[in-house]
């Protein structure tokens, strides 16, 4: 006879994540930061023109939903995706030292 215990004998599938490897980027997030703004900063794209053309396009997604908000703005632990990279809102002291 046997006996199920719940938790135990069977284990959950894992699945590897989906989409592009993160990149974490230390920010200052004494004030806003919006999208636009961290699209370069974590070099996603080059300029504000190009980040401004690709958010109205719906080509950039923050946390897996696409935002067409270039103002939006962003927290500690945001992912922004664009293309075949993504990077991490991380905050910072705003001096390279973590908080």
């Amino acid at each position: 006879m046997s006996r199920h215990i719940a938790g135990r004998g069977r284990t959950a599938r894992v699945t590897p994540p989906v989409g592009p490897p993160v990149d974490d980027v230390e920010c200052d997030l004494s004030s806003k930061l919006t999208l636009g703004q961290f699209l370069k900063l974590a070099s996603l794209l080059d300029s504000g023109a190009e980040a401004k053309d690709a958010v109205a396009a719906g080509a950039v997604s923050v946390n897996g939903e696409v935002d067409v908000r270039r103002g939006r703005g962003l927290v500690d632990g945001d992912v922004v995706a664009f293309g075949d990279r993504a990077a991490r809102v991380v905050a910072g002291d705003g001096q390279g030292r973590p908080e």
